[in-house]
């Protein structure tokens, strides 16, 4: 049996979480076309001093830029400067091209951003009730957008912003870099991202989502600063990035309870490969825990997690519903983390009194394997739902090197699953073998899988 298992081992980074085989939402390459118009901000009286408010500059380039969505798009050029504005939205077909030595900066000045409606899915702003901060770059029903350059940067100035939230003096929900909602063919890539009040990256309700090779960092103290969160949006991929945040790096969301159940758009076919990831005091991949639109079919592979309080978490708690299910994670080097995988089922807080206690979450069919973990506290904290234990957790080919000042290694509670070659040795709960049919499966001649 040890044998089969290998095979199946083998066999089952090629094999998709549903059990077909497939590529990852990443080696489906698309093509950057060059637009056959072209302006500068400069032609719109912006001045990139880093004084001057360029908000109107943006507006009216963007503005006039909507005329070419017809004629194949066209590209807004930011030069080298220093570029303050408050925030604008992006219009379909366009690219938004930041030369090296090009910063826009947030403005500090609450009034500059746009107050707008919260998210359906989430009901009311996700930091206080009502509504919530416009990001400072915005694209809302877009086909065809594109953030890129030779490494510009976007910096939020957000050390404001995180006084503010702190302090509790915000009437609103703290704003994000960029924001997609409901846009298709979106693409981020070469740019540097620094000091987003809240999340860098925010696609929301969209597909065909692209980001590659771009850097998002905020420091440690910042409270609740994320990199990168795809929010109920599908045909994601996320790959070549460093990230180093000071709470999560990459988190996957879909909705907050009863008005994500409602909703009803999850997160699927996510495909992450080769990031770095830093998480001061929270994950550096986590999922959920607003999952109650359901968060399935993510491929992970090749991270690099440092420094971080969590490696890998899974988040819900009770009124959630949702599930977050047909997660493979592979090829994960672990160094300097408090914990190294964790999925808790009392995480987070609650919109208001209207969700129903008895929505309860589903977490099952999570592949953890061939990971390498060093200098870490706890290798693993799993505590699930008494009704609505977590299920088919299925852990292989994992070695950690546990601080030898930690008591124990692993914390377990209503949670079953398998292992095969996993030090230290985990609970007794996750090393039930009946459970592995439901982990790994084979081809058969005709391309469909076999569960064993």
């Amino acid at each position: 049996m040890p044998v089969a298992l290998l095979l199946l081992l083998a066999l089952c980074n090629a094999i998709g979480v549903n059990g077909e085989v497939r590529n990852g939402q990443c080696d489906l390459k698309s093509t950057l076309n060059s637009r056959p118009h072209s302006v500068s901000i400069l032609e719109f009286g912006a001045v990139g001093d880093g004084k001057t408010l360029n908000t109107i500059a943006f507006q009216n380039a963007i503005f006039y830029l909507k005329s070419f969505t017809d004629k194949g798009g066209a590209q807004l050029y930011v030069p080298p400067g220093r570029w303050l504005t408050g925030s604008f939205n992006l219009t379909s077909h366009l690219t938004l091209f930041m030369e090296k030595g090009a910063v826009i900066l947030g403005s500090q000045d609450p009034s500059h951003w746009d107050i707008v409606e919260p998210l359906p899915s989430y009901g009311r702003g996700t930091e206080l009730p009502g509504k919530r901060y416009r990001s400072l770059i915005n694209g809302y029903m877009l086909h065809d957008v594109v953030i890129t350059g030779d490494n510009g940067t976007i910096d939020g100035q957000g050390s404001v912003w995180w006084e503010w939230f702190t302090s509790h003096s915000l009437n609103y929900t703290r704003p994000h870099l960029v924001e997609f909602v409901s846009s298709v063919y979106v693409l981020v890539s070469n740019i540097t991202f620094l000091n987003a009040p809240a999340y860098n990256i925010h696609p929301v309700y969209c597909s065909n989502v692209h980001i590659h090779d771009i850097s998002v960092y905020a420091p440690p103290g910042s409270p609740y600063t994320v990199g990168i969160v795809p929010d109920s949006s599908d045909k994601v991929c996320i790959e070549d990035c460093s990230i180093r945040m000071g709470h999560d790096a990459i988190a996957l969301k879909s909705g907050w309870d009863e008005y994500g159940i409602a909703f009803g758009r999850p997160t699927t076919n996510v495909h992450i490969r080769r990031v770095q990831l830093q998480s001061s005091s929270g994950s550096s991949l986590a999922f959920g825990s607003e999952m109650s639109g359901g968060i399935s079919d993510v491929q992970v592979q090749q991270l690099h997690l440092h420094g971080s309080l969590t490696g890998i978490e899974f988040r819900t708690t009770k009124g959630r519903g949702g599930y977050i299910k047909e997660i493979i994670i592979s090829d994960a080097e672990v160094l300097n983390v408090g914990t190294a995988f964790s999925a808790i089922g009392n995480c987070g807080s609650h919109p208001d009194d209207k969700f129903d206690p008895d929505a309860l979450p589903v977490l099952e069919k999570i592949t953890l394997q061939n990971i390498i973990g060093t200098n870490i506290n706890m290798a693993g904290n799993f505590v699930g739902i008494q009704e609505s234990p977590f299920t088919s957790t299925c852990l292989s080919n994992i070695s950690l090197s546990i601080d030898s000042a930690s008591s124990y290694s692993w914390q377990c509670s209503y949670v079953s699953g398998f292992s095969e070659s996993v030090s230290p040795k985990p609970c007794p709960e996750l090393e039930n073998f009946n459970a592995s049919s439901s982990c790994f499966s084979l081809v058969k001649p005709n391309g469909k899988a076999a569960i064993l």
